[in-house]
């Protein structure tokens, strides 16, 4: 099964795709996550990478859509996968298709759109801190350290990641009103879609997911 999440930066699609993951045994397939380790390894793709996300612009096609398909590659991703934070553009879109029907996953088989309001998301961004050892996850509201700025599992340093700064939180959601929007009428349009609000607690949301995932699984 080939689930894709949409929504815009700070919907919590991470989240729910890590629980989804969890629950039906599909990998999670984080771009996001994929790239920060790029930049980490200080590969020549890695500084590309860097330079584009500190401007909170989206990553060029070709070097999304190679990450997309060497990850697919791999055994865990055989029976399916939960893809987060891919595709972003109606040509990632078709790309992605295309790249589907030539592999052993065939086509999408759901889309969970999450709908979140920009100023909530705004606060949700700018709030996040990550370790500079682990890189860790905290959120200064609601998930905060136990001790100031210092990891609870390693003592490292939480800095602010760059693309998590407010002016660039706000340009990454122009970015996505323009780039990614669009998708919904795309997979709507295919009967792919399912809308689901994304306020409320974390296991409110997930309760929602989880509905339109079990509905998919079952038909």
């Amino acid at each position: 099964m080939l689930v894709v999440f949409l929504g815009p930066p700070g919907a919590g699609k991470g989240t729910q795709a890590g629980r989804l993951s969890a629950k039906y045994g599909l990998p999670q397939v984080s771009t996001g996550d994929m790239l920060r380790e790029a930049v980490a390894a200080g590969s020549e793709l890695g500084r590309r990478v860097q330079s584009i996300m500190d401007a909170g612009e989206l990553v060029d096609d070709a070097t999304m859509e190679a990450v997309v398909e060497e990850r697919l590659r791999q055994p865990d991703a055989h029976g399916g996968a939960i893809m987060d934070g891919y595709p972003r553009t109606r040509v990632q879109a078709e790309s992605f298709e295309r790249l589907l029907a030539s592999g052993r996953h065939g086509a999408v088989d759901l889309v969970l759109f999450l709908e979140v309001a920009e100023e909530t998301l705004v606060q949700r961004l700018s709030h996040r801190r990550a370790c500079s050892q682990c890189n860790a996850n905290y959120h200064l509201e609601f998930k905060p350290p136990a001790t100031g700025g210092t990891c609870d599992r390693c003592g490292g340093t939480l800095v602010q990641r760059e693309d998590d700064r407010e002016e660039v939180v706000r340009d990454r959601l122009a970015v996505y009103r323009t780039a990614t929007q669009p998708l919904v009428s795309y997979y709507r349009t295919r009967g792919l879609l399912y809308e689901i609000d994304g306020a409320g607690s974390i296991d409110e949301v997930f309760s929602r997911a989880d509905a339109a995932m079990a509905g998919a699984v079952s038909a």
